[in-house]
């Protein structure tokens, strides 16, 4: 399993938002690097992102593309993209970034 998954719910709709791309990346010095991309499946998920033993302490970034999934729907949306920041401070744990979603907002926290 991925020591980092995603879920996404389109709290508008009260529904997982399946087809969401999104990439993750690590920061390397000034510049970040793509590790991995998905697309949100039925259930809004995404839980093969990154192999056990591939992480590493540092600062990470989910980048959530909303502007094509609300694109797809039909639904005009005010957020192109939402980037989502986290840090790893150690190792040997899951980290679970959910996103919840809609047309003007979004929150997100750190999931189980």
């Amino acid at each position: 399993m991925s020591p980092i998954t995603t879920h996404v719910l389109d709290t508008a709709q009260g529904c997982p938002a399946r087809g969401v791309p999104l990439t993750l990346e690590r920061r390397d010095g000034d510049t970040w690097t793509v590790l991995a991309s998905g697309i949100t499946d039925t259930d809004g998920r995404v839980a093969d992102l990154l192999a056990p033993g591939e992480l590493t302490v540092g600062l990470y970034r989910m980048t959530f593309q909303t502007g094509a999934y609300f694109e797809a729907q039909g639904v005009s949306g005010f957020y192109p993209y939402v980037p989502v920041p986290f840090h790893i401070v150690e190792l040997g744990q899951h980290y679970h970034v959910p996103l919840l979603l809609s047309p003007f907002g979004y929150s997100t926290y750190r999931g189980s």
